[in-house]
């Protein structure tokens, strides 16, 4: 049986886990993250399991080879806080889980702005109070309005479908576009200065790359409409959180909906309620009334659990038993 350190769990990768493993894993969880000081826990274990704030760098994957470690497991799509080169050298294989549920993020995305712009969460609030006034709380409506989606993989497309189901003009940009799905789904792709410039509200779907790192900048929230709504559930570091601020301080932009964050390690997933918040950047953000945060839960339905959680496992008995791993889930 496959011994396996997993780290920075919380009470549903437990559930999640433990129900696809199905006794075929011995699960080591740690609530801990992983990094070059924590690597040594990882002792005695064939494989890790980290998620989206860990760090297996340089020399965090040599500890973990020198402990014996041949996979690194991610439970997630994102794969930018694994140094694949050294990974590579070390013969220590890393595979991730793809697409464990495109419609669990779309859906979010979908959802985040349909709450921001009919002022949902605001109302919920004051109906809780008792004040059932509605001053206040006038709202937008997608349809008729055009939408910009960055980054057409599988869940920008799937966001964009829904986009154009509410009667939206949907944009996108990719540096590498699919014309047929397009052509079948009536998006229109165009390039990025025009989708800017254009769009009443844009979407990120895109990982972060060297080139992708602050795509949304000064320079860039400058071309946008005025009055644009920007979302972001793909990662932080796709907008320049600075350049948001004075985006909406000027007016530029007439809201934002996030479920990742610039600097979202040690802050997002925890409970912070009973301390002082020491991100001066966030504590802006959350200060503005038309900015909606949630805390990187696009990934949380029972769907996109089930599916991590699949492929986790069959990624790590695999690697076990030598059988071939799915292509897709190989970096």
């Amino acid at each position: 049986m496959t011994e396996v350190a997993v780290y920075d769990t919380k009470p549903y990768d437990r559930k999640y886990l433990e129900h696809a493993g199905n006794g075929r894993v011995r699960w080591r969880f740690h609530e801990f993250r992983l990094n070059a000081d924590t690597a040594i826990t990882a002792q005695g274990a064939a494989a890790v399991c980290i998620f989206v704030n860990d760090h297996a760098d340089r020399v965090c994957l040599e500890k973990l080879a020198a402990s014996g470690v041949r996979l690194v497991a991610l439970r997630c799509a994102g794969f930018n806080n694994v140094d694949l080169n050294t990974a590579k050298a070390l013969k220590i294989a890393v595979t991730r889980v793809p697409a464990y549920s495109p419609h669990a993020v779309a859906e979010h995305a979908v959802a985040l702005l349909l709450t921001l712009g009919r002022r949902i969460h605001r109302a919920n609030n004051r109906v809780r109070e008792l004040n059932f006034s509605l001053t206040g709380l006038v709202g937008s409506e997608v349809f008729g309005k055009t939408v910009g989606i960055i980054g057409t993989g599988k869940i920008g497309r799937i966001a964009a479908q829904i986009f154009r189901g509410f009667e939206a003009k949907v944009l996108a940009y990719d540096p590498a576009p699919a014309a047929d799905w397009a052509d079948r789904t009536g998006v229109h792709y165009v390039p990025l200065p025009e989708l800017l410039r254009v769009s009443d509200i844009i979407s990120l779907h895109l990982p972060l790359l060297p080139d992708t790192e602050h795509l949304l900048n000064t320079g860039t929230i400058a071309q946008m409409k005025p009055g644009v709504v920007v979302i972001n559930t793909s990662r932080g570091k796709l907008i320049d959180t600075a350049a948001l601020i004075e985006g909406l301080k000027s007016g530029r932009l007439g809201g934002v909906a996030l479920d990742v964050y610039e600097e979202e390690e040690g802050v997002f997933f925890e409970d912070l309620s009973g301390q002082v918040l020491l991100d001066d950047a966030l504590s802006r953000l959350l200060t503005f009334p038309n900015v909606l945060i949630t805390s990187h839960q696009g990934f949380l339905t029972h769907e996109g659990l089930s599916e991590i959680a699949r492929v986790t496992v069959e990624n790590i008995v695999k690697a076990e038993t030598g059988g071939p791993f799915l292509p897709e889930t190989m970096l």
